[in-house]
């Protein structure tokens, strides 16, 4: 962990339904869920109010409406979320030359070389706070960090509208107490398994040794082992470059694995459309991995990829590759699909690829 290094996470506080709080006086102070009602929608973001109910996003939308019967259902306007995304985008970068926004209501900047000339990193959070409060009437959190593990923790710690600061001389005593469950990335399967070994707190954590971790839960131990310890050497990256170009589509009625092949290729031909318009843009970087997304009806999401010797060239090889990957769902052949998708994925640098490709030939 480099201790020269000031990492800033800012996050929206409940950032679709605080602008629809914003924007209908008589939503605030109330619960809102934002989500299309039906028995096939999910939650996209809930209101502090509708929180105390145990609501959360992703949740389905019938049972947030079971917890709390009188809350408030918005479909949701992405086209307005956008819209206060760009603004505070414009103060992020006021603040920072080095901006990754993780979506559209969170992300990391690098201040370690302040460009508003403010004499620390907690004031420029402070700042930046202050103007997205003043611009957009919204509030948004902080977190000031040596890195960005924890620098998102941080700002997940004085929600709604606060800021935490871990200087590096206070990393190990932050963490010592720490759930395990708020290192990003731990869900509840994980707590199981870590809590099943007596690991509870990331204190307990760093008393693991590295290879045991790294036996136990593979590469995933090894980054384990590293943020037990405050470590970190991810930078802020201004150009994040696309992983994945998919598309999905939920059922109106569960079907069968063997009713989903037409949906399939009508998804893979959104896909091929969407990556062939990225490929006319950046000529730099072609995806080589399939990727079948599907979704239970009990909502178990399950994947299953493939990356041929040859990359997909044509949308008949994408549609072929994720109707086959179908062979590998070892599901009961009861069992039914409420949601499908097909990606491109595992994408390199396409001089890369082809100086790969004419050292195999040349050693044919």
């Amino acid at each position: 962990m480099s201790p020269t290094r000031k990492i800033i996470h800012v996050d929206m506080d409940a950032f679709y339904a605080s602008v629809e709080q914003r924007d209908d006086p008589s939503l605030r102070n109330r619960p809102v869920v934002v989500a299309w009602r039906g028995p096939r929608s999910v939650v996209c973001a809930a209101s502090y109010e509708a929180r105390t109910f145990g609501v959360h996003s992703a949740m389905p939308a019938v049972r947030a409406e079971r917890l709390c019967p009188q809350a408030v259902f918005v479909a949701p306007d992405f086209s307005r979320y956008k819209a206060v995304s760009r603004q505070i985008r414009v103060i992020f970068e006021r603040h920072a030359d080095q901006v990754e926004p993780l979506s559209l209501d969170e992300a990391y900047l690098d201040v370690t070389a302040a460009k508003s000339g403010l004499p620390s990193a907690t004031a420029t959070a402070e700042a930046i706070r202050t103007e997205i409060r003043e611009t957009t009437q919204l509030t948004a959190s902080a977190g000031v960090a040596p890195n960005k593990f924890l620098a998102k923790v941080a700002s997940d710690w004085h929600k709604p509208d606060g800021q935490m600061v871990i200087r590096p001389n206070q990393v190990e005593a932050f963490l010592t107490p720490l759930e395990v469950g708020r290192i990003p990335g731990v869900g509840q399967v994980m707590q199981r398994r870590l809590s099943d070994l007596g690991i509870r707190t990331v204190g307990q954590l760093r008393t693991r040794a590295r290879v045991e971790l790294e036996q136990r839960f593979g590469r995933w131990g090894a980054r384990l082992y590293e943020l037990a310890r405050g470590i970190d050497e991810r930078p802020v990256s201004s150009e994040r470059l696309v992983q994945q170009v998919s598309s999905e589509d939920t059922f109106e009625n569960d079907l069968l694995l063997d009713e989903l092949e037409p949906h399939i290729r009508r998804l893979a031909e959104k896909t091929w459309n969407a990556y062939t318009r990225r490929i006319d843009e950046d000529h730099t970087r072609v995806a080589r991995t399939v990727v079948l997304k599907l979704k239970t009806a009990d909502f178990q999401t399950l994947t299953r990829s493939l990356t041929p010797p040859q990359r997909p060239q044509s949308l008949r090889e994408l549609a072929e590759i994720a109707c086959a990957l179908r062979e590998r769902v070892e599901r009961d052949a009861g069992t039914r699909y409420r949601l499908v998708g097909v990606g491109l994925s595992g994408f390199v640098d396409a001089d890369l690829l082809v100086a790969q490709s004419d050292l195999f030939d040349a050693n044919a």
